[in-house]
């Protein structure tokens, strides 16, 4: 956590890991996590480590770990839906913002694994931040940084969960093994069935072409994200039916 003390020692109280999986997958949601830490928080469970180095028996009996471990802790999902009308980095940045928004907490200071800082609202050049956070971007933050790795292992159990319960549900695409992801069972998969609504149709899938509907929406998106996209649906529903994260509760809140 040496990066996250440096942080808390320049007057900043809560400091926020943040990291994305699913960018590249051709189906389901992008998913954001995010641990938050403070002057208080231990050093990270032992065996934490970037989502990609652990095995998926690892990462699932280290989340509750980090779940008791982080002060608060949030995973946010933009669907496929989602992604083709908005494409990936504003969908990044809205997985993100419900990420954020489940904390209960509001950090001083994101760490944002990457040299690009796809979270923070956009602004005109030598416009005033509007967001109440800063973003500190660290190349190889999920392997330096205990929250952002944190997040990152968070975010994949969680997707991966979510996965596995569409493949339960539609076992054509094998998602329960491949996650979404461009595995030869997925692409062999794709030109036998063809897409469905959890696939990202503004994509180039294997034997498929963009749906119309969606080139169209394309040409149309606006600069930003609509009004009111930033914030979960009441219905606690998404796009394409998968369920929106269910927030963690804060230590700070009581047990």
């Amino acid at each position: 956590m040496r990066a996250e003390r440096a942080l808390l020692r320049e007057g900043h109280l809560l400091v926020a890991g943040v990291d994305e999986v699913g960018r590249g997958a051709l189906a389901g949601p992008v998913s954001v996590g995010v641990a938050v830490v403070d002057a208080a928080t231990r050093t990270a469970p032992a065996g934490l480590r970037d989502s990609k180095l652990l095995a998926p028996e690892a990462r699932e009996a280290l989340a509750p770990r980090l779940r008791r471990w982080a002060p608060a802790h949030a995973v946010g999902h933009a669907s496929a839906g989602e992604v083709d009308a908005l494409g990936i980095v504003r969908a990044l940045r809205l997985a993100g913002r419900r990420a954020l928004e489940q904390l209960g907490v509001v950090p001083d200071v994101v760490l944002l694994d990457g040299s690009h800082d796809w979270l923070s609202t956009p602004v005109p050049r030598g416009g005033a931040r509007t967001d109440p956070w800063l973003v500190r971007t660290q190349v190889k933050a999920d392997l330096r940084c205990a929250a952002v790795a944190a997040a990152s292992v968070l975010a994949k159990t969680e997707r991966d969960a979510l996965l596995r319960d569409l493949g339960a549900r539609d076992e054509r695409y094998g998602w329960s093994g491949n996650k979404g992801y461009s595995a030869p069972d997925h692409l062999a998969a794709l030109r036998r069935h063809g897409p469905c609504v959890h696939h990202r149709r503004s994509w180039r899938l294997p034997g498929c072409q963009p749906a119309p509907a969606v080139a169209a929406a394309l040409a149309e998106l606006p600069l930003q994200a609509p009004a009111g996209r930033d914030r979960p649906p009441a219905s606690g529903r998404m796009d394409g039916d998968l369920p929106v994260a269910v927030p963690a509760p804060s230590a700070r809140k009581g047990p």
